[in-house]
């Protein structure tokens, strides 16, 4: 398999599933103002979208948008833990989660990250992500992890889109159970490993 990724972006989310399932892959670093790979391949080619992530399958299948990619990596190790089987209530509570994690936390995040985006539109998306993170912080209770006790894909997501806080004037410490969160997670070697393969961690 090929993960197709930029250093940071959403797609280190299914680079630490990844690492977390054990699974062999291929990283190939994406440029996403050019759309083009480390190599010089046009990306519009493997992604028609020119967002990240693309997880390309041997067989030359590609999966795009990152809850539909980390599901799938979870399901070729289902020992691993990383998300509840099929079928399971658990599986579409985690389903639930991943759906509030991308639709209304991840893409809260887009005016910050633009160029375009004026003071005013700015303000509003920290103010409507603060409001998301004030609901995030009470659901975890005594939780260590997102679904509980046990690591899953939904963890790997959050921490990636918490990780973009620090970037945008955004004080995680204003929800300690968040910061107490993504410290946590943040420990775990195969984040460490993924993050120092990103360049994102000494």
């Amino acid at each position: 398999m090929k993960l197709y990724y930029s250093p940071g972006a959403c797609s280190l989310s299914p680079h630490i599933v990844l690492l977390e399932a054990g699974l062999p892959f291929t990283l190939v670093k994406t440029d996403l103002a050019s759309k083009k790979t480390a190599t010089g391949a046009d990306y519009l080619k493997i992604n028609s979208k020119g967002a990240v992530p693309a997880l390309e399958l041997d067989d030359g299948r590609v999966l795009t948008e990152g809850p539909a990619i980390i599901q799938y990596l979870a399901d070729q190790k289902p020992d691993s833990g990383l998300a509840p089987r099929f079928g399971t209530f658990e599986r579409y509570q985690l389903m639930e989660t991943l759906n509030y994690i991308t639709s209304e936390l991840h893409k809260s995040f887009g005016p910050l990250f633009s160029a375009s985006a004026s003071a005013d539109a700015k303000q509003a998306a920290r103010e409507n992500i603060h409001k998301k993170l004030d609901w995030l912080s009470t659901r975890f209770g005594d939780n260590k992890y997102v679904q509980g006790d046990t690591f899953t894909v939904a963890d790997a997501y959050l921490f990636t889109i918490l990780a973009w806080t620090g970037h945008v004037g955004i004080d995680l410490k204003k929800w300690p159970v968040l910061a107490a969160y993504s410290a946590r997670v943040s420990q775990r070697p195969k984040v460490q490993e993924a993050l120092k393969a990103e360049g994102l961690a000494g």
